[in-house]
């Protein structure tokens, strides 16, 4: 007999996984070319050359025994050295190789990360606007995915909300900085007010609460800014990262747990990861990809193309009337839709060729998430068919 659970999940898609098919069959009818496909986000730059000539240089003079063979379950030891002192020189942590837990990127780490500070029944909070993977994530698990209502003026942290939300039940929060869908980026002040009001509900409960920090884009920030390091304002924090983003590789999945070494058990959790991917079969990253990340930890794409991409969709939304914040980071923006249905407004864009994706499954109704990785060029061409369908189907806007 199947297991009815997961047949039922059929029925229930991810939203931007159906766009970016729609996107696609669309393509096939009048070239992709031709459809401003704002649904996926997957990076539209290519990798550093450092990391192709790392991949080359490992395949080339590694012996392939040791190169392809397995590797420790908790990772390579080097590897998983070269990531702690990365961390330590940018960030003024004091990692060592015991704290850092390498993963199938950022969704191995979340899993990870999740099952060992939670059991079957907790509850986990996220703010939206949050990434609707977390609900499979966190429920997947046991534990129970709760969603503090957002601040919907600056998409901090709704922290009046957080209060009511912060109960004996809650065994960790888990925060997305830089944020998708809204390309918020949590400030010091965001963090320090976080710490402050975890650590008073830990004494007030009587055990730790977790923050669990996503940080998967965050390399990508803008202005000039550097995305403030959660682990450094709260003791009891993973961060869970993947080089995704910075380096360009979605599809070679490697990234990280890593354990601030002041955590509750901080000694103990990656090897608990270990024994966590006997369970759930997250075994092992590639030991080439390991080796060839370790080579490159500090580098990244080319980035910058993102940040010319949003000034141009912020410009045009701002110029069009919608109500939109500029992001601070990713490669997303979230514009408030200009009608109360956003799935009504995206589907009218479609009408356009524009393919954007409504944020109600991001715990933000009304309004709408656009992916802008695609190549400058085709977001230049898009401008004016933005321009054509807000005037034609809102013109009284």
């Amino acid at each position: 007999m199947i297991n009815e659970h997961y047949l039922n999940m059929l029925s229930n898609k991810n939203i931007i996984r159906v766009l970016s098919e729609y996107a696609t069959a669309r393509g096939q009818e009048i070239g992709y070319e031709n459809v401003f496909d704002f649904s996926l986000g997957n990076p539209s730059v290519p990798a550093p050359d450092s990391f192709k000539e790392a991949v080359i240089d490992l395949v080339e003079n590694t012996d392939p025994v040791k190169l392809h063979g397995y590797s420790p379950t908790i990772g390579l030891p080097q590897v998983r050295e070269k990531v702690a002192e990365s961390l330590n020189r940018r960030f003024g942590m004091e990692y060592k190789p015991i704290h850092i837990f390498p993963t199938s990127g950022a969704a191995g780490a979340l899993a990870h990360a999740i099952r060992a500070v939670s059991k079957p029944g907790d509850e986990i909070l996220v703010f939206a606007p949050y990434f609707p993977e977390y609900t499979p994530y966190i429920n997947e698990t046991g534990a129970v995915l709760k969603v503090v209502p957002a601040d919907m003026e600056s998409f901090q942290i709704n922290f009046d909300e957080a209060e009511k939300y912060l109960n004996e039940n809650v065994a960790a929060v888990l925060i997305n900085s830089p944020n998708n869908p809204s390309g918020a980026v949590y400030s010091e002040e965001t963090l320090k007010k976080l710490a402050e009001l975890l650590k008073r509900k830990s004494a007030e409960y009587g055990h730790t609460i977790f923050l669990i920090s996503d940080e998967p884009y965050r390399e990508i920030a803008f202005d000039g800014h550097q995305v403030p390091y959660a682990a450094k304002f709260y003791d009891h924090t993973l961060t869970c990262y993947s080089f995704s983003k910075s380096l360009s590789i979605p599809g070679e999945r490697i990234g990280y747990v890593a354990v601030n070494p002041a955590c509750e058990h901080a000694d103990d959790i990656v090897p608990m990861c270990g024994q966590i991917s006997r369970g759930i079969g997250h075994n092992c990253p590639s030991s080439l990809i390991m080796l060839a990340m370790m080579k490159t930890v500090d580098d990244t794409a080319d980035l910058s193309v993102y940040e010319t991409n949003m000034n141009l969709l912020y410009d045009t939304f701002v110029d069009l009337g919608f109500t939109v914040n500029r992001p601070g980071g990713t490669f997303y923006i979230m514009p408030k839709a200009l009608e109360e249905d956003a799935a009504a407004f995206c589907q009218k864009a479609s009408k356009y060729d524009l393919i954007f994706v409504p944020t109600d499954g991001f715990g933000a109704p009304g309004y709408f998430r656009v992916a802008y990785c695609i190549d400058t060029e085709k977001v230049k061409r898009s401008l004016p068919r933005i321009r054509e369908f807000v005037e034609k189907e809102y013109p009284n806007r």
